[in-house]
């Protein structure tokens, strides 16, 4: 496996070992991905995924095939599937795994194996101080400006994405999907963007596949993305800052991902790309040897005190932000896991993606406004 297809086979067995979803549905999602039999059941064994004790069957919309239970955030009435799988801490011992041109990869460090989580941050008074625009969209999943396909040039044909214009643009920005491609979760971020201030626009990084839709169930986009070199999603990241520049004339531009999007942050932000002024991952697992030295983002990184795989890189982010002299932030929320910020999610967390979202808010305020 290259380390992308580590990090989202890592991810459905993590979910098993949550119990979020059973071990026959993980190792059908395996099997999608490639796995043999034998590496599976490995993974399996590693993330505390075992047993065979079935999830409760209760269908989702965005995967119908899927076991996974599902639950109801605040505010918003669709029924819920796991983000990205949560940290579960496996059995000792597992140490950092190697990637296909093997390098060291320390986004695939096991639970439990690597550096333990840092302590978490204690949100500001006000951290929301420099946006004073953020309407209701800080505290209402679902709370913002409807969004609008589009499609635009990309380096390899035609890109898709989901779009909303601010009416009154204080910046602009781009925002990477987790791991199961542009669903309606990233669309109403788009919303809650646009409607806070920042014209946005939701990038299916599944464009040349055909799109996220056109895949059938989550499990096949997340397949998919394994199977791209991260070369193209950087290229198309950067064709989309152009189309952002074209649709909001003047802006300066940031960008967001989670999970899956917070690792395309760090290497969009490593790609130097002198239009991006901020950016903001995620939870996002950072690439062996990031080198950020070519950019000038300001960067505010997120962390789910639970979270201890994609936490075992956080001191690495944190060194080399700091080689490279960048304006950053670390923030771990107090009790968060992966995946806190999607309201869908089985790992919601109210106080954390609250606390998260007026952070982003008032960073992009500062740094595009």
């Amino acid at each position: 496996m290259n380390e992308i297809q580590q990090y989202l086979a890592e991810e459905i067995a993590l979910d098993c070992g949550q119990g979020h979803i059973s071990r026959s549905e993980a190792l059908r999602r395996l099997r999608i991905m490639g796995l043999s039999a034998a590496v599976a059941l490995s993974l399996l064994a590693a993330c505390g995924g075992e047993g065979d004790t079935e999830a409760p069957a209760r269908a989702t919309a965005e995967s119908p095939a899927s076991d996974t239970p599902a639950s109801v955030a605040p505010g918003n009435g669709a029924a819920a599937t796991p983000g990205d799988a949560p940290a579960a801490v496996p059995p000792s011992g597992a140490g950092s795994s190697a990637s296909a041109e093997g390098n060291p990869t320390p986004t695939a460090v096991m639970p439990g194996a690597g550096a333990p989580a840092a302590a978490p941050a204690s949100p500001s008074a006000d951290p929301a101080a420099a946006a004073p625009d953020d309407i209701a969209s800080i505290t209402g999943p679902g709370m913002g400006l409807p969004t609008e396909a589009i499609t635009f040039t990309g380096p390899n044909g035609p890109l898709q994405g989901a779009f909303a214009a601010a009416a009154q643009p204080r910046g602009a920005v781009l925002v990477i999907h987790e791991n199961r491609g542009l669903n309606d979760h990233i669309r109403t971020v788009v919303g809650r963007f646009a409607a806070a201030g920042f014209t946005a626009i939701g990038l299916d990084l599944l464009s040349e596949e055909g799109g996220t839709e056109s895949l059938g169930e989550a499990a096949n986009a997340t397949a998919a993305l394994g199977q791209v070199a991260p070369e193209r999603f950087v290229a198309d990241m950067r064709a989309c800052l152009e189309e952002l520049e074209r649709r909001a004339p003047g802006a300066k531009i940031g960008a967001v991902g989670f999970c899956f999007g917070g690792g395309m942050m760090w290497r969009l932000i490593a790609s130097g790309d002198p239009r991006l002024a901020a950016a903001a991952p995620f939870y996002g697992p950072l690439p062996a040897g990031a080198d950020f030295t070519s950019s000038n983002a300001a960067v505010l990184a997120f962390y789910g005190e639970l979270d201890a795989r994609v936490n075992a890189s956080r001191d690495m982010a944190e060194a080399a932000l700091t080689a490279a002299g960048l304006p950053h932030e670390l923030v771990t929320e107090p009790g968060a896991n992966h995946a806190f910020f999607n309201d869908t999610g089985m790992n919601y967390n109210a106080a954390g993606a609250t606390d998260a979202w007026r952070r982003v808010l008032a960073w992009f305020g500062e740094h595009l406004s």
